[in-house]
């Protein structure tokens, strides 16, 4: 009977872990999603020249943005016995995936504040900065960091 009470604890904190991880995660997904249809006419590329640059326009400059996206407990905790078994970290490519978009839309939202149109030679650097898994070791949940840059100038509409 003893040993029911701490496992109770542990199974209600895994599942609040569950349930609060998982709608923080999808809140942000849409927050992406509806962030993302507002600049749908921005133009974004990884190329590095000015594709259908407006002459006379302002001259292009560099926007950066840096983003820091952490996996929750839970996941890392899930993720160290995925690493024990093998096979894919599905919760560590969610993170990524949410990291790589939330620093393109600011680097869009950045380049768009200084009155630009379209970016382009976009870089994204990553940094693991929280240790891969939790361990007894480590005990600090995964974080990925993005490092963005790119360049920001004015586009013509291309001609048809």
């Amino acid at each position: 009977m003893e040993f029911l009470c701490p496992l109770g604890f542990v199974l209600f904190f895994l599942a609040l872990g569950f349930f609060v991880g998982s709608n923080v995660e999808r809140s942000h997904f849409r927050d992406l999603e509806r962030r993302e249809s507002l600049h749908r006419d921005f133009l974004v590329t990884q190329v590095d020249h000015f594709p259908f640059r407006q002459g006379g326009a302002k001259p292009p400059v560099i926007v950066m943005a840096d983003t820091v996206i952490a996996c929750d407990y839970l996941k890392a905790f899930l993720a160290f016995w995925r690493n024990l078994f093998g096979g894919e970290v599905r919760s560590y490519n969610r993170m990524m995936e949410r990291a790589r978009r939330e620093s393109i839309l600011r680097l869009i939202e950045a380049a768009r504040q200084q009155g630009y149109n379209a970016i382009c030679n976009v870089r994204l650097e990553t940094a693991d900065i929280g240790g891969s898994v939790v361990s007894p070791q480590n005990n600090r949940p995964a974080m990925a960091a993005i490092q963005a840059t790119a360049t920001a100038y004015v586009a013509g509409m291309p001609s048809s």
